[in-house]
């Protein structure tokens, strides 16, 4: 398309578009009230501009998001939508419903690079990076799905947004950056950073430049407690050791007990779900303001891994709990529509994930 889309472009970028038509500044306010507050996406609604203004913008710059090639809804309430890129590309984005609000779970790749050996997602070859504007683009479709235009100040389904779906951000820290900056922006999509978290495998010389040029919440992909069983799980370890991570997280700008850095640690049978592990967990984040969340592995078709017992999860959690560590057991949700994590499951796979499910449920209380 000859039309410059104008989603993605920092208010910088958008004043200077809107120089470029013979307009001043204050215009490039308008517009991003218009885009990122109200929603809008057809020019001519744009009343506060003036019509010669709108038919210049129509002409030589338009909105576009990705569009939805798929849209499913779990029995649970999430929802997940297939998104498809101009160049055809596919990507997922994943919202989880609570009561009152909810996180939206943002792609920031097509495809991934990191292997990591439980991961359905992993076994995807890397395609390219996402722009910033497929990245919010994500945002935005979600708040079509939920009708939330204008931006809601309170009470908003959509409150949270998690970096944790398809790829590793901080690959692509650039676009992530500039789509976080557009997401946080008070004036438009306003979802504040004490919202948003970023989910890392572990790439640690960037790990301070996001808590110092972003502020946002660090999720880190952990999986294991020694540097050998890591090395398997999550490939760039070999590059970025259990040591060097955990050193990034004692130094990571934002982190205190009030705002915690999480941990994820997927249960895996008989690999990395033993008493010793736990207790070596704890001994590991000791001194780091962390909460632990325990992941019930998703089978997927040619895994090599099977999910732990729930009876061996619950010990998991009561003796991190025993060693003064925040480690809830986090509910399986979208399972229905392959929406836990991006894995795919054959019937038979899905129905024993129903018992599963249950089993969860009444350790947790359906939280």
């Amino acid at each position: 398309m000859s039309a410059t889309n104008l989603i993605g472009l920092s208010r910088d970028e958008l004043t200077d578009a809107l120089s470029s038509l013979g307009e001043k500044p204050f215009r490039a306010k308008q517009l991003w009230h218009w885009i990122y507050h109200r929603g809008e996406r057809d020019f001519a609604a744009m009343t506060s501009l003036g019509g010669p203004l709108r038919e210049k913008l129509a002409a030589a710059h338009s909105i576009r998001l990705p569009e939805i090639a798929v849209e499913q809804k779990s029995k649970d309430g999430t929802r997940k939508w297939l998104l498809r890129t101009e160049d055809k590309n596919e990507v997922e984005a994943v919202f989880i419903p609570e009561e009152d609000r909810g996180a939206l779970c943002l792609s920031s790749q097509v495809g991934c690079t990191l292997a990591c050996t439980f991961c359905h997602t992993g076994t995807q070859k890397l395609v390219r990076n996402l722009s910033a504007a497929e990245i919010v683009g994500q945002v935005m479709v979600a708040r079509d799905s939920y009708g939330e235009w204008p931006s809601p100040n309170d009470g908003r389904m959509l409150s949270n947004i998690v970096m944790m779906g398809m790829g590793e951000p901080l690959f692509n820290y650039d676009n992530v950056a500039k789509a976080l900056h557009i997401i946080m922006d008070g004036d438009g999509l306003s979802i504040s950073k004490r919202r948003i978290t970023l989910s890392t495998s572990g790439v640690v010389p960037m790990i301070e430049r996001v808590g110092a040029e972003l502020g946002v919440g660090l999720a880190i992909s952990l999986h294991a407690v020694r540097d050998e069983l890591r090395d398997e799980l999550v490939p760039i370890n070999r590059k970025y050791p259990i040591a060097e991570l955990l050193a990034a997280c004692r130094n990571y700008p934002t982190a205190s007990n009030a705002r915690r850095i999480t941990f994820e640690y997927v249960m895996l049978k008989g690999v990395n779900d033993s008493e010793a592990d736990a207790r070596e967990l704890a001994r590991l984040l000791k001194d780091i303001p962390a909460k632990i969340n325990l992941i019930p592995f998703n089978k997927w078709p040619g895994a090599g891994y099977d999910c732990s017992t729930a009876p061996k999860i619950k010990r998991f959690s009561q003796t991190l709990n025993e060693l003064g560590l925040t480690a809830p057991i986090r509910v399986p949700r979208g399972r229905d529509i392959m929406a836990a994590c991006g894995q795919l499951k054959s019937a038979s796979e899905r129905a024993r994930d129903k018992k599963d499910i249950g089993e969860f449920e009444t350790l947790t209380g359906g939280r």
